[in-house]
């Protein structure tokens, strides 16, 4: 499938772990259309939750951290260990309202967490990536 290829386009040959005739695993490089079903479908629903944290930032109901947390395909326990900081802040931070008052070393601590710049963290694409 095409989202496969998207996804490694390294060039390199994948890697499937299946099962001999003795039940022992192995690593296989053939593999069947299951797995490029799977991959499809997870692509697909991950692609469709960054396009709804884009859309809710757009609209002003969440703030932009919630868009660069969902294509980092974190959850806000994951981001608040990376950014040090409480997940009660972090949810808190949710908030456009909120996020748009925090200080330059929190904003600092987020980007680097998302692997972002501080400048990109404030804002999300205008349209769908």
């Amino acid at each position: 499938m095409d989202l496969e290829k998207e996804i490694f386009k390294d060039g390199m040959p994948k890697g499937y772990y299946t099962q001999d005739d003795n039940g022992k695993y192995f690593l296989d490089t053939n593999h069947c259309w299951s797995e490029e079903v799977c991959v499809a479908a997870i692509v697909s629903e991950v692609r469709a939750n960054i396009e709804n944290a884009r859309k809710g930032v757009l609209a002003g109901l969440k703030s932009p951290l919630c868009y660069h947390m969902e294509v980092r395909q974190m959850d806000v326990k994951f981001l608040a260990r990376a950014a040090g900081i409480a997940v009660f802040r972090v949810k808190r931070h949710m908030r456009p309202e909120i996020f748009a008052k925090l200080k330059s070393s929190v904003l600092d601590r987020y980007a680097a967490a998302l692997a972002v710049t501080p400048e990109e963290l404030k804002t999300v694409p205008d349209s769908e990536a």
